[in-house]
């Protein structure tokens, strides 16, 4: 059992130690690292909901927050990008995902009747 919880501990450990510093910039990081990992702390705070039970409710309200902080990465990406395809693929992804958010607002209102 004692070696089974070590490997476990060891191989989590290049996992842990990564999310550790996660927020933390990096002395002259660029401007779109320092954006993104506000975005991603940002989108992290967001999806920390407090939960019901109601797991309709909980996936619509945690879903929410995340696609939020996919379309702060998108525009990030825009502001930033270049390459073409990459582009293309943010501002896709802020179409759809506004769309959905819309529809996950409604959603949630419904339930909430």
């Amino acid at each position: 059992m004692r070696r089974l919880i070590l490997a476990a501990l060891l191989l989590a450990t290049p996992a842990l130690a990564q999310h550790a510093g996660h927020g933390a910039p990096a002395a002259g990081e660029p401007a779109s690292t320092r954006e993104f990992r506000a975005a991603n702390d940002r989108m992290h705070a967001a999806m920390a909901i407090p939960f019901t039970g109601n797991a309709d409710r909980d996936f619509l309200a945690g879903m929410i927050a995340h696609h939020e902080g996919a379309i702060d990465m998108a525009r990030i990406a825009l502001r930033h990008g270049r390459d073409a395809p990459t582009r293309a693929l943010a501002q896709a992804i802020i179409t759809a995902q506004e769309a959905e958010i819309l529809q996950m607002r409604a959603m949630l209102a419904r339930l909430a009747r």
